[in-house]
Formats: structure tokens, sequence, C-alpha cells
């Protein structure tokens, strides 16, 4: 413990709340995996149980890492980031569109990683791309022109390279860099005619994917399945009984497994639903955890989300450097949104979108990547504690 005080820094609090939500993960994980036992046979709910949490003790060991890390070296890792991810996102897009009839133009192989999602870097880097951008623009004027050669140009190469293969996390990256700029303070009026490009852009996308097929397969029709099953509110019945289809498969097991939870229980690992969720260890992992642990479960898990981002804006608040505080608020708050997505899919509230729930679901990309998100806001409280202890100190040999 000795040890941990005293080579931990920034916000103890937020440290142990992140620890929490690992710490459960793994009897959730644990549990949900049954399904991935039953459908592959090849692993064992503990194998799989163990490479989870190989894998969240490596995120902790990045976010320890991240955390020590200064302004310096973000900027840097922003700027040569776009290039980067960028390659990256390419490179995916073109390597091919199933394995094993699934789409891959979401992911890469990476040997000993194993299957890296490049566009949960490339949110990091865009947000954290932002922030700087924001805090170079602060109090000085800047063309229209030479904000999108500096800036814009970077954005939507970024958004539009994710848009084909994961339009839920390219819609949700557009919300969040607005919500920055908005908050960083950027002309409004300006953000109105990038919006009016944005959707012309994407209009002339989809009418482009619609004309040609081919260039998607797959992606439009699930695009549209989603948006129609979400939204069509006539039940299918059969003399009187709800029958589940290929069409509600995903919605309706996950609706079943949160009646099943109830408002109180404490059944760990007694879930049944997991044996049909396809997803029960990611996107419908909350459903999972109100079945095993009730409603009381979910809320519980909710409350963690929203204590975590109290903390963020705390941490941001607390900052006198404008860049410091877009910088905590850019990187942390989409978590905070991707979780209240994942929730809200479960439970029915929003088109199934694909969005894991940060440190709780399993997958490599996301664990490390939100791990390092939360190592720079971790950084970001750090330097403002030391630079306030380094003015107490100064005003005190004075």
């Amino acid at each position: 413990m000795g040890f941990e005080l005293k080579n931990i820094k920034g916000d103890k609090s937020l440290w142990v709340f992140i620890i929490i939500l690992m710490l459960f993960s793994i009897l959730v994980v644990y549990s949900a995996s049954s399904q991935l036992v039953m459908t592959y046979g090849n692993i064992s709910s503990w194998q799989f149980t163990l490479k989870h949490a190989i894998m969240l003790g490596l995120g902790f060991l990045v976010m320890y890492i991240v955390h020590l890390m200064n302004e310096k070296t973000f900027l840097v890792a922003s700027n040569l980031g776009i290039y980067l991810v960028i390659a990256l996102l390419i490179f995916t897009l073109t390597r091919g569109y199933t394995i094993g009839g699934a789409n891959a133009s979401r992911w890469i192989f990476i040997p000993v990683v194993g299957s890296f999602q490049p566009s949960t870097l490339a949110f990091l880097v865009l947000m954290m791309f932002t922030a700087r951008f924001i805090g170079r623009k602060k109090g000085r004027e800047m063309k229209l022109s030479e904000a999108f050669r500096k800036y814009w140009i970077w954005v939507f190469a970024i958004i539009g390279l994710i848009f084909p293969a994961n339009l839920s996390t390219a819609a949700l990256m557009t919300v969040m860099v607005a919500m920055a700029l908005i908050i960083g303070g950027y002309p409004f009026k300006e953000l109105l005619k990038i919006g009016g490009i944005s959707l012309a852009g994407v209009a002339l996308l989809v009418l482009i994917f619609l004309a040609f097929p081919k260039l998607m397969p797959s992606r439009l029709a699930t695009w549209q399945s989603r948006i129609e099953n979400h939204f069509n509110n006539e039940d299918e019945t059969q003399d009187g009984k709800l029958v589940i289809t290929d069409r509600n498969y995903q919605e309706m097991h996950a609706k079943i497994a949160i009646a099943k939870g109830g408002l109180f229980k404490l059944n760990p690992g007694k879930s049944t639903e997991k044996y049909f969720l396809p997803q029960s260890v990611s996107d419908f992992i909350f459903a999972i955890i109100i079945e095993e642990y009730g409603l009381f479960g979910g809320l519980f898990v909710l409350f963690i989300y929203l204590i975590i981002a109290i903390k963020i804006l705390l941490i941001a608040r607390r900052q006198n450097d404008d860049y410091y505080k877009l910088l905590a608020l850019a990187v942390g708050f989409p978590l905070i949104f991707q979780a209240l997505a994942n929730m809200l899919v479960a439970v029915g509230a929003l088109p199934v979108t694909g969005q894991p729930l940060p440190l709780l679901s399993s997958g490599g990309t996301s664990i490390l990547i939100t791990a390092a998100a939360f190592g720079i806001i971790l950084s970001v409280d750090r330097m403002n504690r030391e630079k306030q202890q380094k003015d107490l100190n100064d005003f005190i040999t004075e």
C-alpha cells in the first residue's frame, strides 16, 4: 500500500473507481463468456477470463505509465498520431471485407496483441488533436481556410475513413468533436458552416453507397435493419405471444435478461440469456449485469460512471490552462457517452451501435485505449497538483 500511495499520482478516488470497474469486469466476463465457450468450444470460461484479466493488467500498466507523462509528450503524440491512425485506417479498409463471413474492415491482426481496432485509437488521437488545436487557436484570429488546412481536413479524413465500417463510432466522434469545440469557444458560425459541409459529404457518401452497394457489402443492410428495428413499434406476435426473429433477436434477448433481473438480485454466474446473446461479453454485457445483479446492480454501474464523469469535470475545473482543461474533457467525456450509449442500447432506448462498455466489456483494443485515456486525465490532474505544490513551496521559501 505504501508503494501505491507513493507512486500513484493524481486523484486517488478516481483510481479507486477505475479499479472497481476492472475488478467487477472480471466477475461479469467470467459469467458472460459461457456463450463463447458454447459457440467455439476451444476455450474455457477460466481461460477467457484469464486472458481478459491479463488485458486489464496491461491496461492498468498503460494507465500508470501514461499518467506520469507530461504536456510535451501529449502534444507530440497528438501530432504524429494523426498520421499513424490515418495510415492504419486506410490499411484496415483496403485489406478485405470478411473474415470467416464477418465484416473485417474494422480490425487488423497484430502478432502477440491479436485483433486491433484502429478506430478506437483514432478516437483518442482525434480528441487529443482537437484539444491541441483549440489550445493553439485560443485568443487569436484564424481564417476558415487556415483552420481547414490545420485541423478540419484531418477530422474529415479520420471520420470519413471510419464511417463506412463503423457508423456508430463515426457519429459519436462527430458529436464529441463538436462538443469539445463548443466548450473550447470555437466560433459557432464557423462550426455551422463546417456542419453544413459535413452533412453534404455524408449525404454524398450515402448516395454513392446506395448506387454502388458492392462498395459496402452487408453494412448498408445492417444500418437500415438496426434503425428500422428500433423505430418499428409493432411487435411481432403469433397467437398473442411475442415471437423472437432474426430481425429482433439481440434486442429481445437483452430485454428478457433485464426482465429476469427484476429489482434486486444477487445471482452471479446464473444468467441464462448469456447463452443466447451473441455479444454477451461486449455489446450486451450490461443486460447480463442486470440479469445477475438486478436493477440495483445496473444502477450501481451507472452510478460509478456518473461519479467518474463528475471527477473528470472537477479535474478540468481545477485547471488554469485552457489546453489542460479541454484535454481532460476531450478524452474523458467520450468514455462516459460511450458507456451511456451501451447501456441505452441494452435497455432498448437506442438502436444497436456496437459500442462496448468501457473497462467492463471484454476487448483488447478498447481496454488499452480506455486505460490510456484515463491515464491522460490523471496526468493532467497530477501536473496541476505538482504545480500547486511547487508554487506553495516557493511561496513558503520566500
